[in-house]
């Protein structure tokens, strides 16, 4: 077991909202007894009134509860007085953040006219030139004490004023101080922002929200973990605001944001959220909405039991969960194999007329780029179920070169035996009148391997249902057959239902790779999201399936990729675009695209600005960002390259840098 102290939160096995004490937006409560509120930021020019007023009203239309805009420049920030009049013209009263970076005479004129004050720890007090250099504890403490110099003008014009302020630390810009310290980690995240606290703290002001946003969902959040753990050891309750900075557009920025933002809330973390999305900005307030909607004056769980103090993962630092590795035909699941995507076709087989035709598609060799699952289940009901079975695998095993694992399900005993000599593996229920050994000896027997799981209407308690399935396990792995965990839960359910899973089977001492099996909602994508990334960016799960969908397998592949868990296709890290912006971000994305969504594994950043542009592509392997207007700065991994190349050319540069990295791949029209 891990053990934290002190911990995030009491209990990670069940849902409690993390309490904090109230922070005024304006006329809007952040924190507290608060509902969890919505927030998104304009990408107009801050001195284009007209348009930022339009793009404000727009915002707020959408149902957006608080309102960001960003204020480079002092004469930027003085235009929030015109915009603000404007918006009172039009009977809006939103409240109005200014976003500083670089620039504390900003803050300060913004201060004059904003609700809040954002600022960025990394940036406030330091121009960011990393320099490599070893800073003694004095002076560290120097720099400190030069930040608290930097700071108090703000401090002290905030509380003056009543207006409240957001300590916003981004992973991708750092100071070199924090950097040489503490590396772009988590810990470095947190302890910047705190500096930043205790100086406001020392001048009695705490109308305090904090964010901790990374463009990796497993750093996002880990950070606000660490940070809400610090903050209970220090006797602090200031509000979080939650963000996956940089997620993209589309599906995958969606997923991205649910997966980092999703598990937090989970937590019981989270009290204002802003989804980051390389689209026009109301796009944002919808799913932001279905992201908080589960849990808007949830009630905490009342579960006996366990207590998650002590857990079977480190929720400050990733490590994949121990588990022996087990054979699916040719497929591997477990230890350090892959996450395999699951698959599944609802019984009776005889009446499903597609099925057929979307196995072979499955199987089939043709087609290399098209990710396709690795196993599939399929669920038997009678004979004429075995009927069609036969048939199946008797194509694949006489087709050369295809590839997909075999699983038949039933809760019927009779039919696994029979099925088991045609198949990879067999799943079955655990549930009173299942006979586990006499399966266990047949596929051990037969060098298959054996699911087990639970259905939760098989049992009034989530906890029998456990007890249940560890037991079965324990006569099974006695027994020397290789067995697979698995809880069928509804997606909504799944987070806690697996953490529940993972940490009882430690304390049982069962080791077996875990497929994270949930049930599709109405509208699968969030919730999937979160039911499969949250465990997966725990270190829980050793394959994926989602049930209830004609054909999951492209959502699970894409939901693993924006966990970082198996990348199968380009990565993509786009900032949402704001006033500082250099160029169309959303254009520039979408036609960046279609010349790389081919590529496999490369991980690309598009930046509008220099902000958080270099830090944000920590982990990319390459960069394009906006350095001055018309002019892109090309990057391979941290390093520019290039330097104020003309816009018109930056598309084929960037091409040719991949090209002579070794990493570009013709597309299959090419």
């Amino acid at each position: 077991m891990v053990t934290q102290d002190p911990a995030y939160i009491p209990d990670t096995l069940a849902y409690r909202r993390r309490p904090t004490r109230q922070v005024m937006v304006g006329d809007v409560g952040v924190g507290g007894d608060n509902p969890i509120r919505v927030q998104s930021m304009t990408t107009t020019l801050t001195k284009d009134v007209d348009a930022t007023v339009a793009q404000t009203e727009r915002l707020v239309r959408a149902g957006c509860e608080i309102v960001r805009i960003t204020t480079p420049t002092p004469s930027d920030a003085r235009c929030l007085g015109p915009i603000k009049e404007r918006l009172a013209e039009l009977g809006i009263h939103v409240p109005i953040v200014a976003d500083i970076h670089f620039n504390p005479l900003a803050a300060l004129a913004a201060a004059d006219y904003a609700d809040k004050v954002r600022i960025n720890p990394g940036n406030y007090v330091d121009s960011r030139k990393f320099a490599v250099r070893e800073y003694s504890d004095r002076d560290y403490e120097n720099e400190v004490m030069r930040v608290e110099e930097r700071v108090e003008p703000l401090v002290l014009k905030c509380k003056e004023r009543g207006i409240s302020m957001r300590i916003g630390t981004n992973h991708g810009s750092l100071s070199d101080r924090i950097m040489n310290r503490f590396g772009d980690t988590p810990e470095g995240m947190v302890e910047s922002a705190l500096e930043f606290v205790r100086v406001c703290e020392k001048y009695d002001f705490r109308d305090i929200i904090l964010s901790m946003k990374a463009s990796n969902p497993k750093v996002m959040i880990a950070a606000y973990r660490l940070l809400a753990a610090r903050m209970s050891e220090e006797g602090m309750d200031y509000p979080f605001h939650l963000g996956v900075t940089e997620a993209g557009n589309g599906e995958d920025g969606r997923l991205k944001s649910a997966i980092g933002i999703g598990s937090l809330l989970q937590d019981g973390i989270g009290d204002t959220i802003r989804v980051s999305l390389t689209e026009e900005p109301e796009a944002e307030i919808s799913v932001a909405y279905a992201l908080a909607a589960p849990f808007q004056m949830r009630a905490g769980d009342v579960l006996a039991g366990d207590v998650g103090r002590e857990t079977p993962w480190d929720p400050y630092h990733y490590e994949r969960r121990a588990a022996p590795s087990v054979s699916i035909g040719d497929v591997l699941l477990g230890d350090t194999e892959p996450i395999a995507v699951f698959t599944s076709i609802d019984g009776p087989l005889s009446k499903r007329r597609t099925a057929m035709a979307r196995i072979l598609r499955w199987a089939s060799p043709a087609g290399r780029r098209q990710p396709k699952p690795d196993a599939v289940l399929l669920h038997l009901y009678d004979d004429d179920d075995m009927t069609v079975l036969r048939h199946v695998t008797h194509r694949l095993r006489m087709w050369p070169g295809a590839r997909l694992g075999v699983i038949a399900a039933s809760d019927d005993t009779a039919l696994l035996l029979d099925a088991l000599p045609l198949v990879d593996g067999v799943s079955t229920c655990v549930q009173a009148d299942t006979n586990v050994m006499m399966l266990a000896s047949a596929v051990r027997d037969a060098g298959k391997c054996l699911f087990l799981e639970t259905r939760p209407h098989r049992f009034d308690d989530p906890e029998e249902n456990i007890d249940a399935l560890l037991s079965g396990a324990v006569d099974a792995i006695d027994d020397s057959s290789p067995v697979v965990l698995s809880l069928q839960v509804p997606a909504d359910a799944a987070v806690h239902a697996y953490r529940r899973l993972a940490t009882r089977s430690v304390r049982a001492g069962v080791q077996a790779p875990i497929l994270l099996h949930v049930t599709a909602s109405s509208e699968p994508l969030l919730e999937e999201a979160i039911a499969l990334g949250s465990p997966l960016c725990d270190g829980i799960g050793d394959a994926v399936l989602i049930e209830g969908m004609e054909d999951s397998s492209m959502l699970a592949f894409n939901i693993l990729q924006a966990a970082g868990a198996r990348v199968f296709k380009t990565d993509y890290v786009a900032c949402p675009s704001c006033g500082r912006t250099l160029f169309d971000l959303q254009e520039t994305t979408e036609r960046i695209k279609r010349r790389t969504s081919h590529l496999v594994g490369v991980k690309l950043a598009i930046m509008g600005c220099i902000v958080n542009g270099p830090g944000e592509m920590a982990d990319a392997d390459f960069g394009y960002v906006g350095g001055a207007p018309g002019q892109v700065n090309l990057y391979v991994g941290k390093k520019c390259v290039e330097k104020g190349v003309r816009a018109e050319e930056a598309d084929d540069r960037l091409v040719e840098l991949i090209k002579a990295h070794g990493k570009w791949q013709e597309s299959d029209e090419e």
